[in-house]
């Protein structure tokens, strides 16, 4: 079928409608026709802000031309041979350079997949064939992905587990610290003694698997002493500690992985999203040792560590050192803070401002009681938000948060025209 170069957002909505299956979930109406940087334009020519970064994928903004340099250089060579069949150097060298950044004074190897719920489910098996147990204990409010292994680790019901059962089994769930909402670490580490004492024995477990900041649960921070306490527990009964940083990692929190801001060495770290500039690879960096339990054969795939997606990985770490983009993506952190804290004492409708870098949230309630959310009103700030120019995504057990994942290659004046957005479209809608 011609692409219809006259079409409107509304007519191609209606077209997704009648080829694409309702599961496939929709934020905005919205069909894009361009990118660049931290702005996009729609179909009908119109632009708008991106502080979604298509869920935290765009760390280096829309068509960084590095990025778009590296994958047209390796275009003119080659696209795949699948690398079980024929190896190239690409793969080795983003392996080498990763295994350099990833935080424990061990030697290490990495593995390359496609997608985040890939590298997670691949991180279980190195698991399980290392320690030859087959237990996983997850955390409340967690998001590890949508195949049927990294669902049973979810902890968030609505809309991802919502008629899929049944779950892998030997997957068990604790408690995650929120000051908000009354949890102490204290809570969450009494809760896997729990089930160590209720579900399964802790000589049967393999992994306990974690996200340093939980995206789709709500941008809720693994406090550091939650992360301590782990690596110790996991010492004490030889399990593997695994740092799900399929969302926080290549930058977003102002390390490259957020883990680094605990002192915390996981024994197995997943990757994904923005390492790759919105080219699709994942990643499963670990301890040498237990990378190498599985068996030849045992690990990898066809689409697995593409050409093209590991030369603009390289292209991605290269313009992390040559922009700063850690730095910044704390200078971004601290602005995106601030502008926010104010409005929070403007508007008790903000329970919180909370995040870690330039992963930052608000998480709205009614009437200004944090126990009461608000998923209401934050639906209507995204709508809102988006009928004025800037892109927003909700988040959250409760859909009560409202998430900011601007590119960290953002401008000053686009990073504040958007944040005045957010400021304009709460007041709005407060009558305020």
């Amino acid at each position: 079928m011609k692409r219809d170069t006259q079409a409107t957002n509304a007519m191609l909505m209606a077209r997704r409608e009648a080829a694409i299956p309702r599961g496939v979930g929709h934020s905005h109406p919205i069909f894009i026709a361009r990118g660049e940087n931290a702005e996009i334009w729609d179909v009908e020519g119109r632009r708008y802000i991106d502080f979604a970064g298509g869920i935290a994928v765009l760390n280096t903004g829309h068509r960084h031309p590095a990025v778009v340099e590296a994958v047209k250089a390796q275009l003119d060579q080659y696209t795949h041979t699948c690398f079980q069949v024929l190896a190239y150097e690409p793969y080795v060298e983003l392996a080498e350079r990763l295994n350099a950044k990833a935080p424990g004074d061990f030697a290490k190897k990495t593995l390359f997949l496609t997608t985040g719920a890939e590298a997670v489910e691949n991180a279980i098996k190195i698991a399980r064939a290392h320690t030859g147990r087959s237990g996983v204990i997850a955390f409340a409010g967690g998001y590890h992905g949508r195949t049927l292994l990294t669902l049973g680790m979810t902890g968030k019901v609505a809309p991802y587990k919502t008629g899929f059962g049944p779950f892998p089994g030997e997957i068990f769930h604790a408690r995650f610290p929120s000051a908000l909402r009354g949890v102490s670490v204290d809570d969450a580490m009494e809760s896997v003694e729990q089930i160590f004492k209720n579900d399964i024995e802790a000589s049967r477990v393999a992994a306990i698997i974690i996200e340093p900041v939980q995206g789709e649960g709500g941008f809720n921070v693994a406090p550091t002493e939650l992360l301590q306490r782990l690596r110790t527990l996991c010492d004490l009964h030889g399990i593997l500690l695994v740092a799900d940083e399929v969302q926080t990692g290549a930058g977003r929190t102002g390390t490259w992985f957020a883990v680094e801001h605990s002192g915390v060495s996981p024994d197995l770290i997943t990757l994904a999203k923005s390492m790759a500039g919105g080219f699709p690879i994942s990643a499963v960096i670990g301890r040498a040792d237990v990378m190498d339990a599985p068996a030849p054969g045992g690990l990898g795939g066809t689409y697995a560590g593409s050409p093209l997606a590991c030369a603009a990985a390289l292209a991605v770490l290269d313009v992390f050192e040559q922009e700063n983009l850690l730095q910044r993506s704390r200078d971004i952190g601290q602005h995106i803070v601030s502008r926010l804290q104010k409005l929070a004492q403007k508007h008790d409708c903000i329970a919180e401002v909370r995040g870690l870098g330039a992963m930052v949230a608000i998480e709205l309630c009614q009437r200004g009681q944090p126990q009461q959310p608000d998923a209401n009103l934050t639906k209507a700030l995204a709508s809102e938000a988006a009928r004025r120019g800037l892109i927003l995504l909700t988040c959250g057990t409760y859909g009560n948060v409202v998430r900011v994942l601007v590119p960290l290659t953002v401008s000053d004046a686009i990073l504040d025209e958007g944040l005045d957005i957010i400021a304009a479209s709460l007041s709005a809608l407060q009558g305020a």
